[in-house]
């Protein structure tokens, strides 16, 4: 139970502004009362819930009554508005991607250390289902020492018909979706990325990436395929993961898939050739029955703290911020040598990243 009751203001009530809203309804000591947007659309949809309506951002972080401020704009004033708002006594949460630049996010750790108040990046997709399900996968050594992990998201709807479009106000595939699979892929292993090769898609004509392919190399020897698409009419499996004694496939966010392993209790028969076109092949001939098992994927743990609670619990000094912002630095730094990569069209090596 949470010491107090805190109250958040958001600046920034458009799509993902007012969907925190849902998010912090069921969690204990912490309530919306307010939010600023510069668009009276908007403005107006947060009057109608009930939420205080502020003139300017000053008028917000002079409300001595607001103790958390949401950053959910566009990404290229994030940094101005969190520095603003620690310098004003609120703890702040800011939206992915939290800046633009690795150098923008040192100004706003630098004032946070200097303040005091808590600064936490919304990194919501560490909460999803498919994510703690590979990792499951991989603690366990289900599929023995993990050596690939390939990971995607694809759509055919393009970049959303907004700022995401631009690149000033940083917009992007890369910025948007890969910042969630780049945050996961480095929570999967202990290991310092050693190595990137990537190059963007820019299909659509806008002024940014409508997606990206990215090939990462560990110091461990494991590798990474990541991949996001929005011209993709048939979308390939969420998750494709190998390891040395089997594989994992999880189709989609609905956990459909299946691990298929070496069985243990049997002496491992030889496949049989099969026709492949206008020959014959064993080497890409599927394992044998007998020296397989197919296993259903298993529901993975659930944390035990949502973001909001663990938030909460952060502020009232009972546990530690799930999302460190160690980590946030380390997914941009990661992200800029993957722009460096396609700029470069080159492989960056020896990052011990």
């Amino acid at each position: 139970m949470s010491n107090k009751n805190y109250k958040m203001a958001i600046v920034g009530y458009g799509g993902m502004g007012s969907y925190h809203t849902k998010l912090v309804e069921p969690v204990e000591g912490l309530t919306v009362t307010g939010a600023f947007d510069i668009k009276p659309d908007r403005m107006a949809a947060a009057l109608e819930k009930g939420f205080t309506g502020y003139g300017s951002l000053d008028e917000l972080l002079g409300d001595n009554e607001v103790d958390v401020v949401l950053i959910a704009t566009p990404n290229d004033v994030h940094k101005d508005i969190a520095i603003q708002a620690l310098r004003a006594g609120k703890h702040v949460i800011c939206e992915k991607p939290v800046t633009i630049t690795s150098s923008e996010l040192l100004e706003i750790i630098a004032v946070q250390q200097e303040t005091g108040q808590i600064f936490s990046v919304h990194q919501n997709r560490r909460w999803d289902e498919d994510f703690l399900l590979v990792k499951h996968v991989m603690e366990k050594r289900q599929i023995g020492d993990t050596f690939h992990i390939e990971s995607r998201v694809q759509g055919a709807n393009g970049i959303p018909g907004d700022w995401r479009q631009l690149k000033e106000p940083g917009g992007g595939m890369l910025l948007d979706w890969g910042v969630h699979l780049l945050d996961q892929l480095l929570l999967l292993t202990d290991s310092k990325v050693e190595s990137v090769w990537t190059e963007l898609s820019m299909i659509l004509g806008t002024e940014v990436d409508d997606g990206f392919t990215s090939f990462i190399k560990f110091e461990d020897g494991l590798t990474a395929l990541i991949e996001v698409g929005t011209t993709n009419y048939i979308k390939l499996p969420r998750w494709y993961v190998k390891g040395n004694e089997g594989t994992a496939i999880v189709r989609d966010w609905d956990l459909s898939g299946e691990i298929v392993c070496n069985n243990p209790d049997v002496v491992k028969v030889e496949p049989k050739p099969i026709q492949a076109g206008q020959g014959l092949t064993k080497t890409m001939a599927p394992p044998s029955e007998q020296s397989t098992l197919r296993l259903p994927l298993e529901k993975p743990p659930i944390s035990a703290q949502s973001f909001y609670e663990n938030f909460v619990s952060t502020l009232d000094g009972r546990t530690e911020q799930l999302v460190k912002n160690e980590e946030a630095l380390r997914v941009l730094r990661l992200i800029e040598t993957i722009f460096e990569s396609a700029e470069k069209r080159t492989v960056i090596n020896d990052l011990h990243l």
